[in-house]
């Protein structure tokens, strides 16, 4: 998953993404947005490589959205999933995933995914590829989001599914959500503008995320990642996202968006309008 970009309470996936950017960000030296970028995206590529290598591939039977992508990938054989590092969602054989880590890449492929490095902003597929794409615990840390989401839309078929996940609510930013990569967080009414910008209807949604209620392990988790962010890997591979998967609700689904007053992180089911329509 490695994309560069109240509190962030899913220190999943995307718990890590942003420590290697956070601190090397701090140390660049002045220039161009787009050089600052891509000295960030390498340092996050380093930190995934060591981070993946020493971790292991977490079976996406293991996680409350495989009821759903089960029963949507038979009717979806080109499949593509970003950024999933070893946390996939999608079934592994056969589904087309794009990561900066290589170590990741490796272990996708040696169970039939078909791995390749590449970024959310430059898909590496021609345009209509694809009847499903998902892209969990990404968008946010991109700073051309509007380019992430053309992407999505460009190489997803006429009415394939796209399915993502986002942090909502601005006010609610902290030092968390800085510490871990995020750009931003999403006010609902600005997420929905941007499904429209992109042809994307909004079909059904969901609260998403391993989301701990004690403020006390949020503070632990932020000040290990700050200051040990190996060794606090680690404890979150050996104990919290064990017990984080024991815990996991099944997905609420509703038609359209839920009410999300009280919700920290939004999972959307769309697809993708008709081309005709642009």
């Amino acid at each position: 998953m490695s994309q560069i970009a109240s509190r962030e309470r899913n220190f999943g996936r995307d718990g890590i993404a942003g420590i290697a950017v956070t601190s090397f960000a701090g140390a660049m030296p002045a220039g161009s947005a787009q050089d600052a970028t891509r000295l960030a995206i390498d340092a996050n590529r380093r930190f995934y490589d060591a981070l993946w290598s020493a971790s292991y591939l977490v079976l996406p039977q293991r996680f409350n959205t495989w009821p759903l992508l089960s029963s949507l990938a038979p009717s979806a054989p080109a499949r593509l999933e970003i950024g999933p590092g070893l946390r996939p969602r999608l079934p592994i054989a056969g589904t087309s995933f794009i990561d900066i880590s290589q170590p990741a890449l490796s272990h996708l492929k040696a169970r039939g995914g078909r791995a390749m490095l590449g970024e959310i902003t430059a898909l590496p597929f021609p345009d209509c590829s694809f009847d499903l794409v998902c892209a969990f615990d990404i968008v946010e840390h991109i700073e051309n989001d509007r380019q992430a989401f053309r992407e999505l839309g460009r190489v997803a078929k006429d009415d394939a599914t796209i399915i993502f996940s986002v942090p909502l609510h601005p006010a609610r930013w902290s030092a968390f959500d800085a510490l871990v990569g995020h750009v931003r967080r999403y006010h609902p009414d600005d997420l929905l503008a941007i499904l429209g910008e992109h042809f994307f209807v909004l079909e059904q949604s969901a609260c998403f995320g391993m989301q701990p209620k004690n403020g006390w392990l949020l503070d632990f988790a932020a000040w290990g990642l700050a200051r040990r962010p190996i060794q606090a890997m680690r404890w979150y591979n050996g104990l919290f996202l064990p017990l984080g998967l024991f815990l996991q609700r099944r997905l609420a689904w509703a038609s359209g968006l839920i009410d999300v007053e009280n919700v920290d992180e939004l999972l959307l089911v769309c697809r993708r309008g008709g081309r005709a329509q642009m």
